[in-house]
This record gives C-alpha cells, sequence and structure tokens, in this order.
C-alpha cells in the first residue's frame, strides 16, 4: 500500500483511506477538544472554596492530566485547590466534568458500559479499537486483592472540643474525641498453611476526627487511589460497629465484609463473665463451645445457643439480647471457615496497630490535650510521612 491509499496496482484501498481519515479527524478533534478543557484561573473572588473540614481550600494553580476522550486522549488543565487546614485537594471542574476518580470521559464510559456488558474486558478493549479508535488499557497493574480497614480510637482533647458531649459513662462529660482511621493494604501471596501474607510497604492510612460522612469520602478516595477499581479481591474488615458497615455499603458495594474474628471473640467473653462472674473455669467451658462454633462460622447455632439461655438477671438477660442480635447482624460477615479457605485476612490486626503508630504514639503521650484543629493537621502529616507522600507534598506546594 502506498501512502495516497493505492495498492501497487493503482486500485484503492478504501479501508485503509478510511481509518487514515478517522485519525486525522481524531487527532484534531483532541486538539480542538484539549484546548476547550485549558480552564484558566478562577478570579479573586473565586479563590476559596468551602472544605470538608469546615475550613476554605484555597487555590494552587493549574494542573493538568489526561482524559481518554471519545476522539482520543486529551490534556485537561484545571484549578487545583487545597485547604492548609486538613491538606485535602479538591479539582471542582472533575466534577463539572464528570472525570473525577475516572482516566475516562462519560462519551468512554458509556461505550464501555455498551460493550462491557456483552463481553469481558479483552474482547472489549478489540471491539472499542475497531469501532472507535480508542485504544483502552485497564489503568495501572491489576491488584490481586486490596484491603480497606477502619476503626476509631479517642485522643484527649481540651474542654471545649467536649462541651454538650456525652462520656461513656451516663452523666459524665467526654474528655476525648474519636479519631476515625482508615487504612489500605494488599495481598498477593500466602504462606505454606494457607495463612495471608501482607504485601510489604503496602499500607497507607487516612484519618480525622469528623463524621462518618466525611471520613468516608475521604477513605474512598485513598481506596481509589491505590487501585479499588483494578483489584480482582475487595475486602472490607473492622469491627462490628455501625458506621463502618454504613460506609461499606455505601462507598465500597460488592466488597466482602469481614468482621474481626477476635473482636467477635471478645463479645463471647463479655457474655461469658456476665453468665459466670467470678467463676473463670466455668466462663471457659462455656467459651470453649461458642467459640467453637463461631471459629466455625455456625453464627445460627450460636444465636440460637444465646437466645435459648434463661436468665433471671435483667442485666444479663438485655446482654444475651443484643449480643445474639450482634451476631445474628453480622453472620454472612463472620463466615470464617470461607474466608479462609480465599486465604483471607479475618483479623484487623492492621488498623488496629495504626492506631496505636500512627495515632497513639503522637496524640495521647502523656498531658496531651488537643483542640480538633490541631490533632486533625498532626492526623495528616503523620499520614502523609507513613504513606511515603511528604517529600511529594511539600514538592507540590514549593512549585504552587
Amino acid at each position: 500500500m502506498i501512502s495516497n491509499g493505492r495498492h501497487k496496482t493503482g486500485r484503492l484501498d478504501l479501508e485503509a483511506v478510511e481509518m487514515t481519515v478517522r485519525a486525522a479527524v481524531h487527532h484534531a478533534g483532541a486538539a480542538v477538544l484539549s484546548e476547550l478543557l485549558q480552564f484558566p484561573e478562577p478570579a479573586a473572588d473565586r479563590r476559596n472554596l468551602p472544605c470538608s473540614c469546615g475550613r476554605q481550600a484555597h487555590y494552587r494553580g493549574l494542573r493538568s492530566r489526561p482524559v481518554l476522550t471519545a476522539v482520543g486522549k486529551v490534556e485537561v488543565a484545571r484549578p487545583y485547590f487545597v485547604c492548609p487546614h486538613c491538606h485535602t485537594g479538591q479539582f471542582p471542574a472533575d466534577v463539572e466534568l464528570d472525570i473525577e476518580n475516572t482516566e475516562f470521559s462519560p462519551g468512554v464510559r458509556r461505550m464501555q458500559a455498551l460493550v462491557g456488558q456483552e463481553v469481558p474486558f479483552d474482547q472489549g478493549r478489540r471491539q472499542m479499537e475497531l469501532l472507535a479508535g480508542l485504544e483502552v488499557t485497564a489503568a495501572g497493574e491489576p491488584v490481586s486483592i486490596l484491603y480497606i480497614e477502619m476503626d476509631g480510637t479517642g485522643v484527649p482533647v481540651v474542654k471545649k472540643e467536649t462541651l454538650g458531649r456525652q462520656g461513656k459513662n451516663e452523666g459524665q462529660p467526654a474528655h476525648t474525641r474519636e479519631v476515625k482511621l482508615g487504612c489500605a493494604f494488599t495481598q498477593t501471596k500466602w504462606d505454606e498453611e494457607g495463612y495471608p501474607i501482607r504485601d510489604p510497604d503496602s499500607t497507607t492510612y487516612v484519618g480525622a476526627i469528623e463524621t462518618a460522612e466525611e471520613f468516608g469520602k475521604r477513605l474512598y478516595v485513598e481506596a481509589w487511589k491505590r487501585g479499588w477499581e483494578r483489584a480482582e479481591t475487595k475486602v472490607v474488615l473492622g469491627d462490628g460497629a455501625e458506621w463502618i458497615w454504613n460506609l461499606a455499603d455505601q462507598h465500597f458495594p460488592g466488597a466482602i465484609q469481614i468482621v474481626d474474628l477476635f473482636h467477635a471473640r471478645q463479645h463471647l467473653w463479655e457474655v461469658a463473665r456476665k453468665l459466670h462472674p467470678n467463676d473463670e473455669a466455668k466462663q471457659k467451658c462455656w467459651i470453649m463451645v461458642q467459640q467453637n462454633r463461631l471459629d466455625k462460622g455456625k453464627i445460627e447455632k450460636l444465636v440460637l445457643a444465646l437466645r435459648s439461655i434463661e436468665a433471671t438477671n435483667p442485666e444479663v438477660a438485655e446482654k444475651l439480647r443484643t449480643e445474639a442480635e450482634y451476631f445474628e447482624r453480622n453472620a454472612e460477615r463472620m463466615r470464617y471457615p470461607k474466608f479462609r479457605s480465599q486465604h483471607l485476612f479475618v483479623g484487623s490486626g492492621v488498623i488496629e496497630a495504626g492506631c496505636k503508630t500512627v495515632i497513639g504514639s503522637r496524640l495521647k503521650q502523656s498531658g496531651m490535650f488537643w483542640t480538633v484543629r490541631g490533632a486533625n493537621s498532626i492526623i495528616a502529616l503523620r499520614c502523609c510521612e507513613l504513606n511515603g507522600r511528604f517529600e511529594d507534598y511539600w514538592e507540590a506546594r514549593r512549585v504552587a
């Protein structure tokens, strides 16, 4: 075939011409679209935006990123805002364009949805290339197993930060505020006995004293940074706290949900102590039977056993009722043999260790009392350092 689209025989190769013209049109279209997507710097009175922490995020310049569109890859330059208090970044234009946390434009995602519901990715990728001239690849390397864990831990605060807040004991004021801490880590291997092995240096953290709704968004962004979309197996691990599973359902639908086994065992020990106070032998005897059911994932039998106990003491009866409901509510999150057969972690030790290393070792030292703003600033810095992003953050500040 020669450059004008004709064979050496003189016949026109129409397909070659069609593809050449389409490529040229796409190239021109991408150039035009890139020009349209060069956002100007915001006016002086629009250089501050509300941040989820309650403060103001400030304009820090234009940032560019590639996006695959229906006419090919384009560059989008848009304003970047950063909150100096919690260090959360914002790209309002990404929300406006519907390209937040994705490398594909709405038009390309529509094509992917239509093709993807019919065929597997590799076949769909070839169809996209042939029919639309778009080279669609998976964003980054696939992730074998990605875990999300979350927990809460109290931090001592100054008196003004607890006004009107109920303490742990009824009638007593609160002396701490809860830091919600989350982490993401990966796993690709397990040992000879089938126990999972966390990938070295794969753990990153996010955390703050904030509402569950605000924290959920923070953790969601971190999960996507870590490749949530590319993970072959997705797991959310935590204790039985209701806010954890509400966030899991909202931000990580479809993930395997696992209640920390050791936390569930603690619930059984609490029941044992209520049933047999001051009698360790009877406590251990009762625990041996019920914990065996828990470890084997026989939650229905465990719930039935709890509900069959007749207690004359109202406090004990109430404890039995609430614990039976706890195990019943989390039954599908406690199928431990099933999870072990998949070589998955069933304990949330990573986030519990994180509560000590990220939060406790710095914010719970003797005599310390924090403001929420001060605590959140330190938490943000510690997460930034432990995540290996400290120098990147300061380099970005320097450039800005």
